[in-house]
């Protein structure tokens, strides 16, 4: 599998455990005020293809197939490091900036912890 995006957490809001194993916002240094707290910081890395579903979202190894890509997912991740990754697989419950994911448990993620999608 080709790694279209390869990134690191590098720092974690107090409040990153308000939406449980549901749910993760990603976010580069530029987090508006109102969700620094809620976001894992990352470094504004570009994707290298294009994000759709059938492929998957890895954290630290541990792969959830990409079931739907709202439609500014993409562009937001590229320009701010901005990413909500849903674990529900609940494709209702869509925004226009998340991924929707297969339901399963994420291991804790913590500073240094590797994201990819493949």
């Amino acid at each position: 599998m080709k790694t279209i995006y390869n990134n690191k957490i590098i720092n974690a809001g107090k409040s990153v455990e308000t939406f449980g194993k549901e749910m993760i916002i990603l976010f580069g240094d530029n987090a508006p005020d109102t969700l620094k707290d809620y976001c894992y910081s990352i470094p504004i890395v570009q994707t290298t293809g294009k994000i759709k579903p059938g492929q998957f979202f890895v954290i630290d190894g541990v792969k959830f197939e990409i079931l739907h890509v709202g439609e500014l997912a993409e562009k937001n991740l590229n320009g701010l490091g901005h990413l909500t990754v849903n674990f529900t697989a609940e494709k209702d419950a869509s925004l226009p900036g998340a991924i929707i994911v297969e339901k399963k448990v994420h291991a804790p993620i913590k500073i240094g912890s590797v994201i990819e999608i493949l």
